[in-house]
Formats: structure tokens, sequence, C-alpha cells
């Protein structure tokens, strides 16, 4: 069978063959029928959750990481994901190694339907992984996967996520696109958003236990003073080299850290000593997580998380 993947436009060109070969696929072909919904299946609930905002209506999404209880970068597919994959007019995956379960999911049920990769449409994605046969699946050195903390690259996933859609179902195609320019007009908001706290605080240094939300943290002006050992080794799972866990305290301690940010759903004993010592500081702690906490959606969580920033560097 033939996979269809959407990636960004400066990967296109590579691809192109490959993503016309996809128009046979199963998606395109419950899309003609002209019965039911199109069924649209997320690996997280983050792109779940866009994805009902585009689709409205005509769509019926399937989000298979939903709870904060599930990490996706440890997630273990069951036989009901892999049922529910099958079904799929279309897959929504981050990429670049944060959902690989997405990718077993496929070949394991054999799915040819249009997968849109929300990594590859970052302005950071390397243009040399364009040409990779992954499309940017697999982890890349150097490369913060966490792109839903960058609203400038989800206007471009919820634009894709439109676009596919109304190739699928045409007669929905002014819904979908209706539904994508407010999607953006909102994401607007959040720029702006982002913008202000740049003008206040632009240059404040910030020390992030995890890399989850330094997108976002860029947006705003800030610079990330954590020490990448700090970062990639809580990210994976490890023990923070006590020569780096040092040096991240001394940071601290000297009075350059604006904001500590953790992630809410996960931590160990060295991001317990960050934040306790914050504490003892008084430079205000916040939390991100990594999946849509419930009863938010990602234009409401985002702006959430901005008004959480600027309230921390107020303080």
């Amino acid at each position: 069978m033939t996979l269809r993947r959407l990636i960004a436009p400066a990967a296109l060109a590579a691809v192109s063959m490959l993503a016309l070969a996809g128009c046979t696929g199963t998606g395109t072909d419950a899309a003609a029928s002209g019965d039911g919904r199109l069924q649209v299946v997320a690996s997280t609930n983050v792109y779940g959750q866009i994805a009902e905002q585009i689709g409205g209506d005509l769509v019926d999404v399937t989000s298979i990481v939903s709870s904060a209880a599930q990490d996706p970068h440890s997630f273990e597919a069951t036989a009901k994901d892999q049922l529910t994959v099958s079904k799929a007019d279309v897959i929504i995956e981050n990429g670049g190694g944060y959902d690989a379960f997405v990718d077993a999911l496929i070949d394991s049920s054999g799915s040819d339907a249009p997968v849109i990769t929300a990594a590859s449409f970052s302005d950071a994605w390397p243009e040399d992984e364009a040409e990779a046969d992954d499309h940017g699946h697999a982890p890349v050195e150097g490369f913060n996967e966490h792109v839903w903390y960058d609203p400038h690259t989800i206007e471009q996933v919820a634009g894709a996520i439109a676009d596919e859609l109304a190739a699928l179902r045409p007669d929905g195609a002014d819904t979908f696109q209706g539904n994508a320019d407010s999607f953006a007009a909102e994401i607007a908001g959040l720029e702006s958003s982002l913008a202000e706290i740049d003008a206040a605080h632009a240059g404040q240094r910030a020390f992030v236990t995890e890399p989850v939300p330094v997108y976002l943290v860029a947006a705003a002006g800030l610079d990330n003073a954590t020490p990448d050992a700090f970062s990639e080794a809580v990210e994976a799972g490890q023990d923070v080299p006590p020569a780096t866990l040092l040096e991240s305290l001394t940071l601290l301690r000297d009075g350059g850290i604006g904001v500590v940010i953790v992630n809410a759903q996960t931590g160990g004993a060295e991001t317990t000593q960050i934040t306790d010592e914050a504490d003892a500081l008084g430079i205000p702690v916040i939390a991100f997580s990594e999946t849509l906490p419930e009863g938010q959606t990602y234009l409401s969580w985002m702006q959430a998380n901005i008004e959480a920033l600027a309230g921390a560097l107020a303080q």
C-alpha cells in the first residue's frame, strides 16, 4: 500500500510523487462515498482538539493519548488503537520521534490514510530532513520536537488539516477553510500576547527543566538559561550529573533567573531540588503540561500558559 504523509512546504518537492500516489488511499474512498463523517485519528488530544475545531460536525476525532497520565514518548499502543488507525481517513502526529507509536500502528494496521506530521511544519525543522525516508518521524539531533508550543507552527498545521479534509470531502471545503481562518485569527491573538511579554521582559532568563515549552519561551523574547545536560537528562528520565545540578542551582542563586518552568506530568529528585531552591529564593515556578488539560481547547490552553508566564515575570 502507498502511504501519503503531509509535510511542510519546503519538503513537498522531495515527496511530491509519493503524495500523488497516496491520493488513492482509503481516506479518499471514504470521502467519495459521501457517507458519514471523516474519521480523524490524532496521536494526542492536542492535535485531536485542533482537528475537531477545524472539522466541526463533519469529522469524528479519536485521540490515542488523551490523559495527563500517559506519556507519548513511552506510550504502548493496544490492539484497539491499531483498529482505530486502520479505520482512519486522516492521521495527525507530532513527529520528530515524539510519538513513534503512531508509525508502528500505521505499519501494523496497513493504513494508507494521509498523515499530517506537525514537526515538519516548524521553521526549526532541518531542511535536509525533508528528503529523509521517514519524513520526520525519527528523533532528530538538535531539534526540539515539542512543536505544539509554537503557535506559528500550529497555525500551519491547522491549515494543512483544513486542506486535507477539503481534499477528502470537497463539499465541506468552505467550512474547513472558514474554521481554519478563525483559528488563525486566534493564533494571532496568542502571538500578540507573546509580543507584549517580549516588549516588557525581552532578554529575561528562564530556567526550563525540560525542553517542552522552549518554543513558547523563545517567542516571548526570553532566554533559556538551562544547561543542556540538565534538561536532556530530565527528559530522558536519567539522573542529572552532579556537576550540572550544582551549575543549575548556582544559576538560581546568582539572581539572574526570572522564572522556573517545569513539566507538570513528569519530574524527579533533581527537578524537586530546583523548584525547592526557586521557592526559597522567591523565584516564581510555573508548570506546563504535554497534553491538553480537561475542558480546554488548544487556544484557551496556550492563552492560559502565556498568562501564567506573564504573571510570573511580573512578580
